[in-house]
């Protein structure tokens, strides 16, 4: 160590608490739930969603990937409405599973107060347009929720 201070690797670090308030460290253990930031708890949703339908439609969602993105791609299909859409499904090729993707913007966007119910929902169209059936045999409880 020279007589200014420094090490040869650059400056010479305080190991202890200047101020006496402790180590500085977070606020939550990165475990909890609280710790989680908007985008883990997004992708959460859409796996709990997943695993709501796995007891019914384990089988067919087997070779199925399931991807959350921010943002649909700024080129629509020519079977999408002008407005964004919520997820799309793109069918198995030749080397490519299927795919499932929810995009994460536009539904937090139009959720209310109830997200997790609206990313079930979309989750269960994507599934019914991806097995070539109606969201109602896909889950029952959708309709029951959007009727009561």
């Amino acid at each position: 160590m020279g007589t200014d201070g420094r090490t040869p690797t650059g400056p010479r670090r305080r190991r202890r608490d200047r101020r006496g308030r402790g180590l500085r460290g977070e606020v939550l253990a990165p475990g909890l739930p609280g710790a989680r930031t908007r985008s883990e708890r997004f992708d959460a949703y859409v796996l709990d969603a997943v695993a709501r339908l796995e007891p019914r439609w384990g089988e067919a969602l087997v070779d199925v990937d399931v991807a959350v993105e921010l943002v649909p791609p700024s080129d629509p299909g020519p079977w999408e409405e002008q407005v964004a859409p919520l997820g799309r499904v793109f069918a198995a090729e030749e080397g490519h599973p299927a795919r499932l993707v929810v995009y994460r913007r536009p539904v937090e966007a139009r959720a209310d107060d109830d997200l997790p119910r609206l990313v079930h929902e979309v989750v269960v169209e994507q599934v019914a347009t991806l097995l070539a059936r109606s969201p109602e045999e896909i889950d029952p409880s959708v309709v029951e929720d959007d009727e009561g």
